[in-house]
């Protein structure tokens, strides 16, 4: 007969401190043999323990480091869960017979209301923090340019975002000025817009769903365990090169035609046409007005920074050690959509430069929700759904366990780190763990 471990398990305060808090914990049984049985333990590998007992407690001296709730776990546990993750708050797991469209009933009607002004006004927040940004590595001294291209990596992702509206028909009412103004608002970013719009769909479609979501997954462990040199790869790319691995994501993915339905590819392959025309008029002008370094200036920098972004959000959005993804027969769209994505606040600047992109849990609930009207969705979730969410603001520890635990795919334990199933090969995330700061 089977028994749990209590919620008084072992709690760190960081995946990699010291711990916080330990008891004894009592397996009570009935006759003969049970398990304590302790689910998705994502940074120890806690096997389950036999237990024998005649009429007896058996306690156990459990330790380990947090591990993702279940059903059953307490407020005060999701709360040590928060503190160790970075999190602000880590929502209750969905009831099973909730829907999607019953989150979405409880929306105001307003909130899918697209509004031309403020569409606009967006572009513009973006046109001018862009040439701001432009105008600040012209004159910039060399010691001052790392600043003027983080500003305007962000804000050249604000046309990323105005991109994705009009990908989500929520940005206008006319779908060929939709068309046009996301193939525009790309073209800075040499993303192409159709085949950006075709994979993005299906990332809302199957949010958090293993092999099928096209943003983030985890590593499959017969793909880690492959070859010695795919194995290092991927720990660099899953470790200290991560938050550029949009880069890879955006040329494996966008660039070849054979990806794509036969529908599709006519307006892929306009998409790349206005790309290619991009990079073969765009670049040269930019080399002739300024030389190679001018090119790297101006244009590189900001591009690498906007990947900065692009990785880092996505990341934030739907992984922590304690969101699964799961198979395709396991999957629910609403447990995906509200307990699988994050809220996390970032800076005011960025909020602004970004059009509220990290306001992501309702955009999961309906993509049709224009930017400008998150907040105003986010705290209708928060009144109906408060209790369910996962929010954070963003801080270091965040980042350090994503960046050292949400490595290989386990499905009790969600994810395996790679230091723990290849300790000789994981020289990338000590260094990591050692120079990460771990504030919250």
């Amino acid at each position: 007969m089977a028994c749990r471990l209590a919620d008084s398990m072992l709690l760190s305060k960081g995946p990699y401190h010291k711990p916080i808090r330990s008891q004894r914990i009592g397996a009570h049984c009935s006759s003969g043999i049970c398990y304590l049985k302790w689910d998705k333990l994502p940074q120890k590998g806690i096997k389950r323990q036999k237990c024998s007992r005649r009429n007896r407690t058996a306690f156990v001296q459990a330790i380990a480091v947090p591990v993702a709730p279940s059903s059953t776990d307490s407020a005060e546990y999701r709360k040590q869960l928060c503190e160790s993750y970075g999190f602000r708050q880590i929502g209750e797991p969905l009831p099973d017979n909730v829907t999607l469209k019953n989150i979405i009933d409880t929306l105001p009607k307003k909130v899918f209301e697209i509004d031309d002004v403020k569409a606009w006004k967006s572009v513009l927040i973006s046109a001018t923090s862009y040439a701001i940004g432009l105008f600040m590595i012209s004159k910039a001294p060399w010691y001052l340019l790392p600043l003027a291209w983080a500003w305007t990596g962000t804000a050249v992702t604000g046309f990323f975002v105005i991109g994705h509206d009009c990908a989500h028909k929520s940005f206008s009412r006319n779908k060929l000025v939709e068309d046009i103004v996301g193939t525009l608002a790309f073209l800075p970013l040499i993303y192409p817009y159709e085949p950006w719009r075709f994979k993005h769909d299906r990332h809302h479609a199957k949010t958090n769903m293993l092999v099928e979501d096209t943003a983030w997954q985890p590593i499959p462990k017969d793909e880690f365990d492959s070859s010695p040199l795919l194995r290092k790869a991927l720990i660099y790319a899953y470790g200290p090169i991560r938050p550029w691995m949009s880069i890879a994501h955006w040329w494996l993915i966008h660039f070849n035609l054979k990806k794509f339905r036969t529908s599709e590819v006519k307006r892929a392959a306009i998409s790349l046409a206005c790309v290619f025309a991009f990079m073969g008029i765009g670049w040269p002008l930019i080399v002739y007005k300024t030389g190679i370094m001018g090119w790297v200036k101006f244009w590189l920098m900001p591009w690498l920074g906007y990947h900065f972004w692009m990785s880092t959000f996505t990341m934030v959005h739907h992984m922590a050690p304690h969101i699964p993804f799961k198979s395709a027969d396991e999957w629910d769209a609403a447990q995906a959509q509200l307990n699988g994505t994050v809220h996390c606040d970032y800076p005011s600047w960025i909020e602004i430069l970004c059009h509220d992109i990290n306001v992501h849990i309702p955009h999961h609930i309906s993509p049709r929700i224009p930017s400008y009207n998150l907040r105003a969705a986010h705290k209708s979730i928060q009144e109906n759904w408060g209790k369910y969410l996962n929010e954070a603001t963003w801080n270091w520890r965040l980042m350090k366990t994503i960046m050292t635990v949400c490595h290989v795919y386990n499905k009790e334990e969600n994810y395996v780190p790679f230091d723990r199933l290849a300790p000789e090969d994981s020289l990338p995330i000590t260094f990591l763990k050692k120079v990460m700061p771990d504030y919250a």
